[in-house]
């Protein structure tokens, strides 16, 4: 089981008081802040809320969620005890920037190439992996982001994973990946459950990554430390998780996604939330927080 944090309390308490700005300083550091203008750098599309209301399903999670302002939201999940083995996706799938989530793509983009040349990730690899997953240290993933071969060694890897919504960040800018909730839920079926990944059809190819990568990817998931605990694991316990926060220079405001595994009324679901447009890091952790539950709740109720 993966260290659970004494209370939701404890975790905020650490994050508020130092994690904030430690992180910002390591994301502008590593260039995954917008370094372009704001006319190179548009902000995404913003939904009709009348098409999104037009969903029921999307209509009340969105009830629940309450986004302010130019917040803007979408959770998918996926049942892997149950259900017709398709994800549901409350909100609009469209594309947003990944922050950190993106460094379990890059990994899995690592070990496939280490599975492609008959090898294991070396000593260095696995010690950028171990930080850039468990503590989401932004120079670990720029080295291996370099090592894959920046935003085209990405989309290699991703066409092998079964994303089609995915484009990696340009040059060192992996944080500015874009991606779908939908392109994250066949990502972490490729990592915890590639029986499940929504447009592979039963008796087709094996899956890309291994059952030693899967089990690696999956441990160092468990293991993120306590302070960046928050997220989707606000929806269930024994969690496996990633998360990722950045703050837009174009306009001041925030991204926060949390992607992972989570386990709630003796099911397991793969849980994805995709967020930007909060005024703080706090706003946008406690709309992801709430969006987990509501999803998770809603797709347990079909």
């Amino acid at each position: 089981m993966p260290y659970r944090p004494r209370s939701l309390s404890h975790v905020r308490t650490a994050m508020w008081a130092g994690v904030v700005a430690a992180s910002t300083a390591g994301l502008l550091a590593a260039g995954t802040v917008d370094p372009v203008p704001a006319a190179a750098a548009p902000e995404p599309a913003r939904s009709d809320s009348a098409t999104l209301r037009s969903d029921p399903a999307t209509a009340a999670f969105l009830a629940r969620v309450q986004p302010r302002g130019k917040e803007r939201v979408t959770a998918a999940v996926l049942d892997l005890d149950g259900g017709d083995g398709r994800p549901v996706v409350y909100g609009d799938d469209t594309p947003y920037d990944t922050a950190s989530i993106v460094k379990v793509d890059i990994l899995a983009a690592a070990l496939l190439e280490a599975q492609d040349a008959g090898r294991d990730l070396t000593a260095q690899e696995r010690a950028e992996a171990e930080a850039m997953i468990e503590h989401s240290d932004n120079a670990a993933a720029g080295a291996l982001w370099r090592r894959i071969g920046l935003a085209p060694g990405l989309d290699t890897a991703n066409k092998r994973l079964g994303l089609t919504s995915t484009e990696g960040g340009s040059g060192p800018t992996w944080g500015l990946t874009r991606t779908t909730a939908s392109d994250q839920i066949r990502l972490l079926c490729a990592v915890f459950a590639p029986d499940h990944a929504p447009d592979r059809a039963p008796g087709s190819a094996s899956p890309a990554l291994n059952e030693e990568s899967r089990t690696y990817l999956r441990a160092l998931m468990s293991r993120v430390s306590p302070e960046q605990a928050w997220g989707v694991s606000a929806a269930g316990s024994g969690w496996a998780l990633k998360n990722g926060w950045l703050q837009r220079t174009t306009t001041g405001l925030w991204d926060v996604n949390s992607v992972g595994r989570i386990t709630t009324g003796g099911r397991r679901y793969l849980v994805v939330v995709l967020s930007d447009g909060s005024t703080t890091m706090r706003d946008g952790v406690s709309m992801t927080e709430r969006a987990a539950r509501a999803a998770v709740s809603s797709a347990a109720a079909r």
